[in-house]
């Protein structure tokens, strides 16, 4: 079996895995990183997802052999010290019903505001469009987008 070299956290990971394995569940099953959820296996819901740099990306869509070498975050990593400001703002609007959505929903709503701190309700809108949530909590998510963005503002 071959063996691939990534950063996750900000840590160089040695695996052994299949070429085709996915990158979801390297971080899941080989890393012990939980946080980061089975949703669909298909890219659509958006539950799996990661940063690959400053961009959100579905980490069952990436294979091993395509995740070498790269670096990648995952909601463990997204904070230091303390909470991430979308972190502190899902928190303080209540976002979570079920909770199992919410890794994918946080580290989309980071990688928005990492590009804009100041997004419109339709760019919010349009950012989070392709993820589920099955318990519907889009308009606290919106609220909590916006509270992070202040908070991000203000720091």
């Amino acid at each position: 079996m071959p063996s691939y070299t990534l950063t996750i956290n900000s840590r160089k990971h040695t695996v052994d895995a299949p070429p085709d394995m996915p990158l979801l569940w390297i971080l899941r099953d080989l890393l012990q990183l939980t946080g980061t959820k089975y949703g669909c296996g298909a890219g659509i819901c958006g539950a799996c997802t990661i940063h690959e740099g400053a961009n959100a990306v579905r980490s069952c869509q990436i294979a091993a052999s395509d995740a070498q070498g790269k670096s990648y975050t995952t909601i463990e990593g997204l904070s230091g010290a303390s909470l991430h400001p979308c972190q502190q703002a899902w928190l303080d609007e209540d976002v979570a019903q079920c909770g199992y959505c919410q890794p994918g929903m946080i580290m989309t709503a980071a990688a928005l505001l990492r590009k804009n701190t100041n997004p419109t309700v339709a760019e919010i809108d349009a950012a989070m469009s392709e993820l589920v949530c099955r318990c519907g909590t889009y308009q606290r998510m919106r609220r909590a987008i916006q509270r992070a963005a202040e908070l991000k503002r203000r720091a």
